[in-house]
Formats: C-alpha cells, sequence, structure tokens
C-alpha cells in the first residue's frame, strides 16, 4: 500500500526535447563576443556532461524506480518531491538522468532563459567615451564571499554562500512568490542575496515576516550540555531533546530521548532553528508551547497561510483539508503566536467540513459517512463513503442521531500527546511499516490506512504507536 501522494505536476521531457530540435544551434562565431547565444541544445549538452552529485540511497523511497530527489524534474520524476529526499534517490536519479528521462530543474531554467531573444550588442567602441568595460571575471571557487552591502530597500539579503546562489530563484524562507524555489530551507536564510535581490526589485518575491536575519541564540552552545548521541533517533537531522522547541524539532518528543541527541540539537540549535523552551518568550495572541503543529509537509506550507483544519481565524486558508492536519507547522505556529488563528474548541460542530453527496447511498435519510456513529447510521458504512454523504450526515447530526467519533473531530489532536503505555503495537513486520500511516486494523483515525488488511494486525508497531500518541488515530474497541 503505497503512502497517498499528491500530485505536483511533471515536466514533459518529450515536448522540452522537440521545443530543443526545433531551436536553431547558432554557430559559433558571432559579431558581439562580449555576449555570446547558448543555444538549448549546447544547454542540455552541458548538463550531460556535468558532474552531478546523486548523494545516496538513504531516502524512504530509494531504489523504486522512480526519482525521488527535488534537484530533478521530469517524467521519471515522483510525483509528490520531499525536502528530506534530496541527495538521497542516488541510484534511480542517476539511471534516469543517463537515460534522458529526467533533468537539474536548473537545466530547464537555463534552457527556457536560452531561447529568448538575445539583447542588442553595445555600441561599437569606436573612441575611449563609447568603450565598452567588460564584466569582470566570476570569483575562484576559494575566494572568500564579498561583504553584505548597504541596501536601500532596507532588508538584509544576506549574501550568496548558500548552496544555490545566482540560480534565478530565491531560496531564503522569508520571502514568498512566484520567483521562490520549490524547497527553501533554513539553511537559505541570507545566503543566495542577489537571487533574492533582484527577484524581490522585480516584485517577484516579498518578505513574509521579519526583515531582520536571525539573531544569535541568547546561549553559547557551550554554555549546554548536549549530552551523547545514545538516542533511538540520534542523526537523523532533526532534534529528539524534549529540553528545546522550535522548527527543527522532531514531531514526537519522548523524555527518553533527553539528552540522547547531542548532535542534530547543537548543529540546529546553532543554526538558530531551535531554543530551549525556557528562552522562548511567549508571543502576544497565544502560547505555543502546548500545542503540537506537526511538521512542514504539506504541499501548502510556508505560504504565510496556515491550512491546518484544527485551526480557525483570519489567518486561514480558505479551504483547509484533512491530510494538511499537523503538516503545516511554520504557518499555522506563526499565525497562532500573532493572534490570527485559534484552535477549533471540543464539540464545535460549525467548521466541520462534512464533504458532499458523491456516495452512491447519499441522500437516502441514513449517514454512511464512517467517521460518524449512532442510530442514524447505515448499518454498513464504508471507507469509500467518507466525506460523501453531507447531508444526510448533517441533518441527522444536528437532529442528534449521529455525532462525529472523538478521534476525527480537529479539536482531539490538541490534548496529545496520548498516553501508549498500555497498547501492545507488535512489531514492524508489515510490507507497509514505517511509512507514517497505521496499516494495523486495530485502529481508525485519520492517521489510518483506507485499507486495512487482517494480515497486518501487529505489524506496523512505529507507525501506529506515533499516530496514537499524536491524537490522529484510537485503539477500537474489541
Amino acid at each position: 500500500m503505497p503512502h497517498p501522494r499528491t500530485l505536483v505536476g511533471k515536466l514533459l521531457l518529450g515536448a522540452g526535447l522537440a521545443g530543443l530540435l526545433a531551436t536553431p544551434v547558432l554557430a559559433l562565431g558571432t559579431e558581439n563576443p562580449a555576449a555570446p547565444r547558448t543555444s538549448p541544445a549546447a544547454i542540455l549538452l552541458a548538463q550531460a556532461d556535468a558532474t552531478v552529485d546523486f548523494g545516496d540511497d538513504t531516502g524512504a523511497w530509494s531504489n523504486d524506480g522512480e526519482c525521488d530527489d527535488p534537484r530533478f524534474e521530469g517524467e521519471g520524476v515522483a510525483e509528490i518531491l520531499l525536502e528530506a529526499d534530496l541527495g538521497h534517490d542516488a541510484t534511480d536519479c542517476r539511471t534516469l538522468y543517463e537515460s534522458g528521462a529526467i533533468q537539474l530543474v536548473d537545466a530547464a531554467q537555463e534552457t527556457q532563459d536560452a531561447e529568448e531573444e538575445t539583447p542588442p550588442p553595445p555600441p561599437p567602441a569606436d573612441d575611449e567615451d563609447n568603450a565598452v568595460t567588460p564584466p569582470p571575471p566570476p570569483p575562484a571557487d576559494d575566494e572568500p564571499v564579498a561583504p553584505r552591502r548597504p541596501d536601500p530597500t532596507g532588508i538584509d539579503f544576506g549574501d550568496d554562500s548558500g548552496d544555490w546562489p545566482n540560480d534565478g530563484e530565491c531560496d531564503d524562507p522569508r520571502f514568498t512568490g512566484a520567483g521562490m524555489a520549490l524547497f527553501p530551507t533554513d539553511q537559505g536564510i541570507g545566503t543566495d542575496a542577489s537571487d533574492c535581490r533582484t527577484l524581490f526589485e522585480a516584485g517577484k518575491v516579498r518578505l513574509t515576516g521579519s526583515e531582520q536575519l536571525p539573531e544569535t541564540p541568547a546561549q553559547r552552545p557551550a554554555d549546554i550540555d548536549f549530552g551523547d548521541d545514545d538516542g533511538n533517533w540520534a542523526n537523523d537531522g532533526e532534534c529528539d531533546d524534549p529540553r528545546f522547541e522550535g522548527q527543527g524539532m522532531a514531531v514526537e518528543l519522548v523524555e527518553a530521548d533527553r539528552m540522547h541527541d547531542a548532535t542534530d540539537c547543537r548543529t540546529l540549535y546553532e543554526a538558530g532553528s531551535i531554543s530551549l523552551v525556557d528562552e522562548a518568550s511567549d508571543i502576544a495572541g497565544g502560547n505555543s508551547s502546548d500545542i503540537d503543529f506537526g511538521n512542514d509537509t504539506s504541499i501548502w506550507a510556508r505560504d504565510g497561510e496556515c491550512d491546518d483544519p484544527r485551526f480557525t481565524g483570519s489567518g486561514m486558508a480558505a479551504d483547509p483539508v484533512a491530510e494538511d492536519m499537523m503538516s503545516d507547522a511554520t504557518d499555522c505556529e506563526a499565525a497562532y503566536s500573532a493572534g490570527t488563528i485559534t484552535l477549533i474548541e471540543a464539540g464545535d460542530m460549525s467548521l466541520f467540513d462534512f464533504g458532499d453527496d458523491s456516495s452512491e447511498w447519499s441522500n437516502d435519510g441514513e449517514c454512511d459517512d464512517p467517521r460518524f456513529t449512532g442510530p442514524g447510521m447505515a448499518k454498513k458504512p464504508l471507507n469509500d463513503d467518507t466525506m460523501s454523504d453531507a447531508t444526510d450526515c448533517e441533518a441527522l447530526a444536528d437532529a442528534g442521531e449521529v455525532e462525529i467519533k472523538p478521534v476525527f473531530n480537529p479539536a482531539y489532536v490538541a490534548g496529545a500527546p496520548y498516553d501508549s503505555s498500555g497498547i501492545d503495537f507488535g512489531d514492524n513486520t508489515s510490507t507497509y511499516a514505517d511509512d507514517d500511516i497505521c496499516d494495523d486494523p486495530r485502529f481508525e483515525g485519520p492517521g489510518a490506512a483506507s485499507i486495512l488488511l487482517d494480515s497486518d494486525e501487529l505489524r506496523d508497531a512505529a507507525d501506529c504507536r506515533m499516530l496514537y500518541e499524536a491524537g490522529r488515530i484510537v485503539l477500537l474497541e474489541s
């Protein structure tokens, strides 16, 4: 049972190659040596000859015949791309790249740029007044990054020391807009100055929040005992030590990991992505330390709106969906702290999404949506009818004949973490183990798989324990 994936769009390589072949290739000689034009075909050849660091095969989706690395695009790329897979699907991506089924995202941008008209040549250098000064040569790789220069906008854009500078996209997550890279990370803050400044001045990106770069943490790392790396989740890129909080934290924190994830926590602390819990001050509007905001795996994460349906308020997206629950952490935490959203209160049905009437059994006087329970329910509600019998279920809910099961109420997650110590979760021998969905048929909830097999009972322990403690599933009564 594959992990559900949302369509992110593919670039059809066949159409791209047809465009390249239809474009005339310029001769090597040109009347304007200072501004030679590179053909799309030449760019594609240059890409093929370039050395690409494909990384390793440690990604969750490696060796599945699709490239999951978000640096690539084309017909061989997976439908949904996650930042966590960058550089971690080497075999798939190398094979598809060499076969021409994918290409680097930057190469596609260069091809588009090359198809545009070359700007007119400068006037001939007949005298000293008209002489054209050639551009300075690019700095060598070992030259230091130029110091930051004052900017008339008042924004500190930083420097160009990031991994993706001067690629025509802004990789600084302080900005948003059409000119942004697909997966900006905290490492891009203040390290893609040229791109972000150019796109900001062109109106293609705008600031999402603070104009300033992150300040140095209040405490020096030397003052903190980070402990050791003896935890089960050490060296996974997330801090699992419950003494800390922030964007770099793991979703699930347990006391057993206190002081046992030293490398991750020290790295993220020094980067300003986490802080000690007692360092963070409460911002007017709400104390977010009591809420598990989840992670940023939603396709709408970091767009300035909260897409998590557990919340309500002016800072919310227009149509939040269940799939984005606990998957838009940065936006929702910022909006909650600013007071523009609040958690939906338990029992508040006014904002519950009943869905539509697309079920075969809609408008028959019974509720067929398995998220509900009560005397007004159909005898055998099916998972296929989830959110598909709105009129019946809403009418019966108003009449008190059905009620939503607690685990499907967005307010239930707000009570997490839930104690799982009394549950035998079994082992991880299911084919679908470790896919962030619970496949054990003893459980139900938004975190449970849509198709459950008896053979997976007691065989998806890690997923089911995590989701149970997070309030995404409950154990069915035997």
